[in-house]
């Protein structure tokens, strides 16, 4: 799911006033070997170089990284607005963090067990709590099939920003109890401990977990729907889960179009596929640090914030139309507790690859393909 921003702290040898000029003189000299410096600046404890690069934005970057790093300072390099570009060097070092498998283990087999709770009350609304046979029977099949797709989801994250080396902590898997929480699952999260190295990784490690959980959820509807069955609509209240286009053209590639008064009732196995491809939809919403905020800014850089805000307002517009307050909770949470802002990559120059272009367009069709209108409704 969302990968949580790196945290910032102050340089290890902070500067100020004199000694912050002295800094400046001494990143200055660092940064002529990779840049004409034609106007410095200090904002606060940012210190700007303008001016044109000697060399690859890439190369300038790895020439700068372990030379800036004894003063304590990150160097960032931006595009100025078409005239050169900005060197910014802030007072940030990677975060050193003691690792906490115990946590994220701890944390793994709670969610198991209220994953597993949850789909047995999805599966027969009740269940023998002194009975390990009555979880693993009624609820095994979805707890293991959406515990596979959220896993793989997050291990696509990590193990794509280990390739980039940056630094990224174990997925953190978050257990919610049902019948509150549905699914018995508010998803899982990895810490990003450092910025992106540019567009190209920021892109990869984000694209990488809604991919890499696709490739286990659409196996597992194609699975589960071969174990679903077609039946008349009994009469009286349940819940209606709401069809994305895509679930929707694998339901009649299976069953046909299906008769006015039935529907098709989801194995466990298909219901955990749905939430994968929900999970997934939400993650794909191109604002702020989610996946697709993350997508987004490798797209379309400095445009990524109005990209955002278009989203949060569309979001808004899809809950009028359709009259489901799940699109307003969701925009609540995307206002109040994600944001529009996203953390810039180090080097912010070097475009972005064409053929990740052609992913990242896929990746915005896939939202769309995976978004049920109304997702979740009693009727």
């Amino acid at each position: 799911m969302r990968l949580w921003p790196f945290r910032r702290r102050r340089a290890s040898l902070p500067l100020y006033s004199h000694d912050l000029l002295l800094g400046e003189e001494q990143l200055r000299d660092l940064a002529e070997e990779v840049m004409v410096v034609k106007e410095r600046q200090i904002r606060g404890g940012v210190i700007l170089f303008r001016g044109e690069l000697r060399m690859e934005p890439a190369r300038a970057l790895d020439t700068l990284l372990p030379r800036f790093a004894p003063f304590g300072y990150t160097p960032f390099i931006r595009s100025d607005n078409g005239h050169g570009v900005v060197l910014q060097a802030w007072p940030l070092g990677e975060v050193v963090e003691r690792p906490r498998p115990a946590l994220n283990l701890v944390l793994f087999i709670l969610t198991a067990l209220s994953t597993l709770a949850a789909g047995a009350l999805l599966a027969g609304g009740a269940f023998d709590l002194t009975s390990p046979t009555a979880w693993l029977t009624g609820g095994g099949p979805f707890a293991l099939t959406l515990l596979s797709i959220l896993g793989v989801h997050e291990f696509g994250h990590y193990f794509t920003a280990r390739y980039y080396k940056a630094a990224v902590s174990l997925p953190y898997f978050i257990p919610a109890p049902p019948p509150i929480f549905l699914f018995g699952t508010l998803g899982a999260i990895i810490r990003m401990r450092s910025p992106a190295r540019d567009r190209n990784s920021l892109f990869d490690i984000a694209a990488a977990g809604p991919l890499a959980g696709l490739m286990i959820a659409i196996p597992a509807i194609l699975l589960g729907l071969s174990w679903s069955v077609v039946a008349t609509v009994p009469p009286g209240e349940f819940l209606h889960f709401g069809d994305p286009l895509l679930l929707r053209w694998l339901v009649y590639l299976k069953f046909g179009a299906i008769p006015e008064g039935m529907d098709v009732f989801l194995h466990p196995v298909a219901l955990a596929g749905w939430v994968g491809f929900f999970v997934t939809a939400l993650n794909l919403f191109p604002v702020g640090q989610l996946d697709g905020g993350r997508i987004a800014y490798a797209l379309f850089g400095r445009w990524h914030r109005t990209v955002g805000i278009v989203t949060f307002v569309s979001l808004l517009a899809l809950g009028a139309i359709t009259n489901s307050v799940n699109w307003f909770v969701w925009a609540a949470l995307l206002f109040f507790l994600i944001g529009f802002h996203h953390s810039p990559p180090l080097d912010d120059v070097t475009p972005l690859s064409p053929a990740r272009r052609l992913v990242g367009v896929a990746c915005l069709i896939l939202l769309v393909l995976l978004i049920p209108p109304v997702p979740i409704e009693i009727g």
